[in-house]
């Protein structure tokens, strides 16, 4: 255990991380960490599974929480085999007031909340006034957000006035991983007041990457859908679009870890009949496979869009959609009108219309989308100058140790 004052120059940041249902929103705060480490001291705590394969940044601490999640039906579930949400919740609440009471951050970087996370509101309210009224002085309190909210609940204004009320109240800065000329905040979030809390655009968040010579590109198309969870139904109608052709392309389909075990059988079973289909659970370079891909098909996530921007291959994308979730689409839209890349919506989801798909994917060449990349290090820039701002605010108050 380390002094938080005596340990290192630089001051502690603890960053709250809850990815429920992929691993997008792990991926996306893996990457900003990577930056965050060259100006803080950083404890991770995550909310969610570690999936295999994924390398934690190094010198972080890392603190692993009983591990929830959400259901098709948005509700809270446990991850752990030993624990109930009950008594998950219960230890969870315990590790994150540990957490707060041994590292005093210097600031609080909380991904998502309260733009979204409604459901564990009973854990990071409680974590942000505790840091808020930590001996020393109050941790600047920020949020990491994605660059689109889910606009489509049937309460959504009751939503935005409820995220802005309590952004206002408890937090102060908002970094949007976004680059302000494709994506604003007020794009998707549009509370009935106009909130006062700072807003900043970082520019997107990809992971750092050393330079790569040109790979060619292989015969095949690549599949994938994230973390998996929610893919099956993209798979299974990919395979039997393939089939439609006079001669099929070779296929090769990540499933992703989150695939679930009784849909991956399945997916082995339908693929054991079909030569030139090759199924992989994981990969460790989701760019270099897409690199060394003819074309890819794909969701739309906030990660995997970056990495099919960065990777400049022939994509086509069916985000993930439900009646209430529309963040993929509105990324999907935006970046097909940019030439970036193809979309199929998800009512549209058959093999039938697949396949015609697939034929205009193989005639398809995107247009680099002129993004910037930049997000991970300004976040880092525009935390540690907010930073310093709130250390002079302080002072020039005359903050007590003490504060509400």
């Amino acid at each position: 255990m380390r002094d938080p004052v005596l340990s290192s120059v630089r001051p502690t940041l603890l960053f709250y991380c809850q990815h429920s249902l992929g691993i997008g929103h792990l991926t996306r705060s893996f990457a900003l960490v990577a930056a965050l480490t060259k100006r803080f001291e950083v404890v991770f705590l995550n909310g969610g599974r570690l999936p295999p394969g994924v390398p934690v940044p190094p010198g972080i601490e890392l603190i692993d929480l009983p591990p929830l999640g959400m259901d098709d039906g948005h509700t809270v579930v446990s991850r752990d085999g030993k624990l109930d949400v009950v008594a998950a919740r219960a230890e969870r609440r315990r590790l994150i007031d540990d957490a707060v009471r041994r590292t005093r951050p210097a600031v609080l970087l909380v991904e998502l909340f309260p733009f979204g996370r409604k459901k564990f509101a009973t854990e990071i309210l409680p974590m942000i006034r505790a840091a808020r009224r930590q001996p020393g002085a109050p941790a600047l309190v920020a949020c990491s957000l994605r660059d689109i909210l889910v606009d489509a609940r049937p309460d959504q204004q009751h939503h935005d006035d409820r995220a802005r009320w309590l952004t206002d109240r408890y937090f102060d800065a908002v970094i949007v991983h976004a680059d302000p000329g494709f994506a604003r905040l007020e794009d998707s979030f549009r509370p009935t007041r106009p909130m006062r809390t700072p807003v900043f655009h970082s520019g997107y968040v990809v992971p750092a990457r050393e330079a790569e010579a040109q790979t060619p590109r292989g015969p095949h198309l690549l599949v994938s859908a994230g973390g998996g969870i929610v893919g099956d139904t993209l798979f299974r109608t990919a395979l039997a679009a393939r089939l439609l052709r006079p001669e099929p392309l070779p296929m090769r389909v990540i499933a992703g870890p989150f695939l679930p075990e009784p849909h991956w059988l399945a997916l082995q079973q339908l693929a054991a009949g079909q030569p030139g289909v090759e199924l992989v659970r994981h990969v460790p370079d989701m760019v270099a496979e897409l690199r060394r891909a003819r074309a890819s098909i794909s969701q739309c996530g906030y990660n995997t869009a970056l990495d099919l921007v960065v990777a400049g291959v022939p994509a086509l994308v069916v985000p993930y959609q439900t009646v209430t979730e529309n963040e993929q689409s509105g990324r999907a839209e935006r970046l097909a009108a940019l030439g970036a890349m193809q979309w199929l919506p998800g009512t549209e989801l058959d093999p039938v219309s697949m396949a015609a798909a697939i034929e205009r994917l193989l005639a398809f060449t995107p247009t680099p989308a002129a993004l910037a990349l930049d997000g991970a290090t300004r976040t880092a820039d525009i935390l540690a100058q907010q930073l310093s701002h709130h250390r002079l605010a302080l002072a020039a108050a005359h903050v007590p140790e003490a504060v509400s």
